[in-house]
């Protein structure tokens, strides 16, 4: 490993945006590993940008940090991650990502309409949901979360 594939963990939350405290949560949940200098400071593979880049994202998307440990976990340590590694991430999470996109265009569509119980107008709540029949499918906005 080259002394210049490691850098400190202040450049580290500068080029991501991240407070230090944050980095060493990170570390200390293993999503990233550090070594130690010579005077026992972090330093980090530059790899880690892209490893905490794709946390970031990950929590924008609304995955867990459990869903983010188990994916990360799949990459190599010690290297940078090639383009089959992020692929077979890529892979593995298209089907939540795909059902999560489903859901926000189903939001996105019934939200000016329906809402919550599948309607929030009482006069239309008669046309649309007579006798309260989305309440025998469940609690909650039944016509958003569900596919119907």
């Amino acid at each position: 490993m080259n002394r210049n594939d490691l850098i400190p963990i202040g450049a580290l939350a500068r080029r991501t945006g991240l407070a230090v405290s944050a980095i060493r949560y990170y570390e200390q949940r293993g999503l990233i590993e550090s070594v130690r200098s010579s005077g026992n400071q972090r330093r980090f593979l530059r790899s880690d940008i892209r490893r905490l880049s794709f946390i970031l994202i990950a929590q924008k998307l609304g995955l867990g940090l459990a869903e983010i440990e188990r994916e990360l976990a799949a990459l190599p340590q010690g290297r940078t991650p090639n383009a089959r590694d992020w692929a077979r991430i890529s892979r593995s999470l298209r089907g939540e990502i795909d059902r999560r996109i489903a859901t926000l265009e189903r939001t996105r569509e019934k939200l000016d309409a329906c809402i919550g119980c599948g309607c929030l107008s009482l006069a239309r709540c008669r046309l649309y949901n007579p006798e309260d029949r989305a309440g025998e499918q469940g609690s909650g906005p039944r016509y958003v979360l569900d596919d119907g």
